[in-house]
């Protein structure tokens, strides 16, 4: 039996969706579960006591670039200040677990 590589490629974008990380659709109590796992760090804490007074912090949950790794979904969040980005996490949907961002 031969397949023809158009019926490939539609099954391929078919199965697409069914790997993609969905956004928790909880309200918006899972999203500030995220920010709040990352604000309360102990790096994250220190690094924003040492900022200049004046300077705030900002947490910017990426909800258009989640990562997989090892089959669980993580989201990034960054933290900047003064426009510059500090660091970027990697948090599990439950806010459970951090994972080390990719560098691409």
């Amino acid at each position: 039996m031969r397949v023809s590589r158009f019926a490939v490629l539609a099954l391929l974008f078919a199965a697409v969706p069914a790997l993609a990380c969905e956004v928790p659709d909880d309200g918006a109590a899972p999203l500030r579960r995220l920010i709040t796992r990352v604000k309360h760090l102990p790096q994250t804490e220190a690094w924003q006591k040492s900022l200049p007074e004046g300077t705030t912090a900002q947490y910017v949950l990426r909800v258009d670039s989640p990562q997989k790794i090892r089959g669980r979904c993580y989201w990034p969040v960054e933290v900047r200040a003064g426009g510059e980005l500090w660091k970027r996490f990697l948090v599990s949907a439950d806010g459970a677990r951090l994972a080390a961002p990719s560098s691409r």
